[in-house]
């Protein structure tokens, strides 16, 4: 699994004092002879005889002024600088100092391009996998942290997915669009539109359906495979629902560990995952940007998936997003490693049109 990183360094200045020491000359004549003759030859330098140092007095007082002067002007000038990077990023140059400040130190980015994701045409499914699935597997992409599976599927009109079981899974389906059924052996029987999460906690094992009824629409959505951290739990159904404008330009809480959940409680509230995960959803206009909090302490991983408008990444234009330095196309995603919480990046919008992507925070324990 690719290691999904991007200093300041403080000089202190050294305060130098000088002693100046003032020869005064006695003009006195001395008439006493000198009655003592030295007849001994000294051949070694008289240190004291040199009369010309290496730095004057005058000459460090106007270095130290020299330093003075430029520490008072720089400290207003780097807080201009550094405040009208981050509120007006006009040029490439200024937006990338302007990263700077705002990217955690050591926060490294692996791009995962649409075209290498695994690729399942059934005729009825058409399906990109994130992850090792079914019949697609890659050693280099099993696992992220807690999540296991990230398909971005497409179900034709009047199929879908019998009823098969599950044990030991968190799974949720984000609808993008179109209408999916969802019926399940604890009797839970529904039709999903576009901003419903369905969520599943199939715990000791559940048996479920999901199913195209319509006849003329095919149905887009996002399923999601994460491990809980404990294993045994009773299984759990659940779905909310959030509109377009709930996302918009912003960061949308969709799911959070319950351990960080706390008494957030209502239709609104993020639904609680007994891992530790969290999903975000926007829905960015071009040249937009939010800012993401990582909240939890500690080592974190990040992952970033932008949805497609449609089965095949455009060859020009579409959405697109900027993480640092890396830009993200449709279907395109991103691990994202070395970053240590508490911290806060940004994400941006770089597409001509408005990008819908989720965005997971998760701790560093592979499933």
């Amino acid at each position: 699994m690719p290691d999904a990183t991007s200093t300041v360094s403080a000089q202190q200045p050294q305060q130098s004092s000088s002693t100046t020491n003032t020869t005064t000359t006695n003009t006195t004549t001395n008439t006493t002879p000198n009655t003592t003759t030295n007849t001994t030859t000294n051949t070694t330098p008289n240190i004291s005889s040199i009369s010309t140092p290496l730095l004057t007095t005058k000459t460090v007082a106007a270095l130290i002024a020299v330093f003075a002067i430029t520490v008072a002007l720089f400290i207003p000038f780097r807080t201009t600088l550094s405040t009208t990077l981050l509120s007006k990023p006009t040029t490439a140059t200024t937006a990338a100092l302007r990263a700077m400040f705002t990217t955690p130190a050591n926060m490294k980015i692996t791009k995962r391009p649409c075209g290498e994701r695994g690729l399942a045409d059934h005729d009825w499914l058409y399906s990109y996998h994130t992850f090792s699935f079914a019949s697609y597997h890659d050693p280099r992409h099993q696992s992220f942290g807690p999540l296991r599976v990230i398909n971005e599927d497409r179900v034709k009109p009047g199929t879908g997915f019998g009823t098969h079981s599950h044990a030991e899974f968190l799974i949720f389906s984000y609808i993008v669009n179109g209408c999916l059924e969802h019926k399940d052996s604890m009797g839970n029987l529904e039709n999903l539109r576009r901003g419903e999460v369905q969520f599943t906690s199939a715990g000791t094992g559940i048996r479920h359906s999901e199913y195209n009824r319509n006849t003329d629409e095919e149905v887009h959505f996002l399923q999601i495979w994460a491990k809980p951290n404990v294993r045994g739990l009773k299984p759990h159904y659940e779905t909310k629902k959030w509109t377009d404008a709930h996302k918009e330009n912003k960061l949308l809480r969709i799911m959070e560990y319950t351990d960080r959940l706390g008494d957030k409680k209502g239709a609104e509230s993020p639904i609680g995952l007994q891992a530790d995960l969290s999903m975000d959803a926007s829905i960015l206009s071009p040249g937009k940007k939010v800012e993401h909090e990582v909240v939890a302490q500690g080592p974190r991983k990040i992952f970033l998936q932008l949805i497609m408008s449609g089965r095949k990444q455009p060859k020009e234009g579409g959405a697109k997003i900027k993480v640092g330095d890396t830009v993200l196309g449709e279907g395109d995603s991103a691990y994202v490693s070395g970053v240590t919480g508490p911290a806060k990046f940004e994400v941006e919008s770089v597409g001509d049109k408005p990008a819908e992507f989720l965005l997971f925070d998760m701790g560093t324990e592979d499933a």
